[in-house]
């Protein structure tokens, strides 16, 4: 067969070869033995090469006993005049080595039979100006390649390279699609966590113990930034988050705080990713040597942010797609301490009504009770000054009524102040409230689901003000309590077949401190607040809150 067609045919079953598979190990041992068998060469490795030139030979065939002993560790030790001069630039295209520093060396230590293998061909693999490694083949008693050999062996490097690189583009697009994938479950994790948690250094806690359980990067930590201090909060390393207070500085402080300025992500030079830890050896334990790391600000209001890193402890452990990745989790974070900070808000807003609803109530009734108790005991000493002891005896029943109705008054206002734990259920503990004010409470419930807490204290406290406005204002001494229970929404009803209000209008709830209050309550948990009333008929109020 003519050179030229023989070529060709090498060059047509190594691209078949290559398009049959794309796991990379398996794909280069087949690749090989095809190559050998077509070229009619006994022996043959590919060297992969990293970014920090760190070698291993992936894929070998035929290989001499002299290569084989001890697990094939001269495949895996060591240097040799090729790689010397791959990780010098000097490789440039295909080549022929004088002779092998691997096979003399194995000589050298009596290591087994080199079966006439002295010389080897040496070509870079490499897809554009990427460089990823070495091609060598070779056969007994061949010390030199002639150039179309070694011209059809650049060409068959070149397939090899473009092959390689197809299944990295492949390889990373898959983890892209599995970060984000993972990034979803985190995100549903964390939005969990501000129903529990409001304090920001708990929630950097809770950031650091998901991003190790959900992602596989060797290091992440979150630290926390202000007036240009950065001081690292909590960390993951390994297979354990914890708490740390370490202080950064040096070149890790600066790439931070350019990070930080610019509101962007940042890669780390060599230099800056290792600051993050040599300086915490101490402090935390044993720490990585880190190679690589991104950071990304927490967009947060005011003067104290936080900036998410991660690291690698090889020079190719990150990748873009990990910065995309953590770009869209500070995201992710961001939404959550704003949410935290915002039900923190709400909470402080529902302590100054309820302050305000005391101050109010304490006017209107015990103050006032007080007032008229006062007025009453100085009439009384008035009267036992003038000998009148009947008249006396009246006021001191008047004292005993008006002290009495302050005592109700205030226990009611302490009821409310401490409710009946919600244990027994938000019904029941609705039933227990309006007992304590004589009210025959019929509870009537629909629908069985766990509720965040959220929503039933919100419940709770409108049911509250309903029964109070039942017993001050309906005239009757009964009211239903419904709770319906969905797998979309929770529904509170307090139901009463008293006076009724005259007109339930848009502008009388808002003029009622207390059904101005069951309204924003209703509506801070994204819920509907409706009052119903028919004068004479009774009274509906009612309240959905979506789940």
């Amino acid at each position: 067969m003519e050179p030229r067609v023989q070529e060709l045919i090498t060059l047509k079953t190594i691209a078949e070869t290559l398009n049959q598979s794309n796991r990379l190990t398996p794909m280069l041992g087949t690749v090989l033995e095809k190559l050998l068998e077509l070229t009619e060469l006994e022996a043959g490795w590919i060297f992969l090469i990293d970014d920090d030139q760190d070698y291993e030979c992936v894929a070998d065939y035929g290989l001499p006993p002299a290569l084989m002993s001890d697990n094939k560790r001269p495949m895996r030790c060591g240097t040799c005049w090729c790689m010397d001069r791959y990780r010098k630039g000097k490789l440039k295209n295909a080549v022929n080595i004088l002779n092998c520093k691997r096979l003399e060396d194995a000589v050298e230590n009596h290591l087994g039979d080199t079966h006439g293998i002295t010389h080897h061909a040496t070509v870079p693999l490499r897809s554009g100006n990427r460089r990823i490694g070495i091609l060598n083949v070779a056969a007994p008693g061949k010390e030199h390649f002639e150039e179309e050999e070694l011209a059809l062996l650049q060409a068959v490097a070149f397939q090899i390279g473009s092959a390689m690189e197809r299944m990295r583009l492949y390889a990373d697009e898959q983890r892209r699609a599995d970060l984000f994938a993972r990034l979803g479950e985190f995100s549903r994790m964390l939005g969990t966590s501000t129903e529990s948690e409001s304090d920001q250094l708990q929630l950097a806690q809770r950031v650091m113990e998901l991003i190790g359980a959900h992602f596989d990067w060797p290091y992440a930590a979150i630290i926390e930034s202000a007036h240009s201090d950065f001081i690292i909060r909590s960390v993951f390393s390994g297979t354990s988050t914890r708490k740390t207070c370490s202080r950064l500085t040096g070149p890790a402080a600066e790439w931070l705080e350019k990070s930080v300025r610019e509101r962007r992500l940042v890669a780390a030079s060599e230099i800056e990713a290792s600051g993050l830890t040599s300086d915490q050896q101490e402090k935390v334990g044993a720490m990585p040597k880190l190679r690589s790391a991104y950071a990304v600000p927490v967009p947060m209001s005011g003067a104290t942010t936080y900036v998410i890193v991660i690291g690698g402890i090889k020079a190719g452990d990150l990748k873009r797609m990990d910065g995309d990745v953590l770009e869209a989790l500070a995201e992710h974070v961001a939404i959550t301490f704003e949410s935290a900070r915002i039900e923190e808000y709400h909470r402080e807003l529902a302590r100054w009504d309820e302050r305000n609803k005391l101050a109010r109530d304490l006017h209107d009734s015990v103050s006032q009770m007080l007032f008229s108790l006062s007025m009453t005991a100085k009439g009384t000493e008035t009267l036992l000054t003038g000998n009148d002891v009947e008249s006396a005896i009246t006021a001191v029943r008047d004292m005993k009524s008006l002290s009495q109705s302050a005592l109700k008054e205030m226990r009611a206002l302490i009821m409310q102040l401490r409710p009946v734990g919600l244990e027994a259920g938000l019904v029941t503990s609705l039933k227990t409230y309006g007992e304590k004010f004589g009210l025959r409470v019929i509870p009537m419930s629909k629908g069985i689901r766990d509720i965040p807490r959220s929503v039933e204290e919100g419940l709770w406290r409108i049911g509250q003000e309903a029964l109070n406005n039942v017993c001050k204002h309906s005239g009757v001494t009964e009211a239903i309590v419904e709770l319906e229970l969905s797998e979309t929404e929770a529904v509170l009803r307090v139901i009463d077949h008293g006076r009724g209000v005259v007109e339930p209008s848009p502008e009388r709830i808002r003029a009622s401190f207390g059904m101005s209050t069951m309204r924003e309550r209703a509506e801070a948990l994204g819920g509907k607040f409706t009052i119903t009333s028919e004068y004479n008929h009774g009274t509906v109020v009612e309240v959905v809150i979506p789940l």
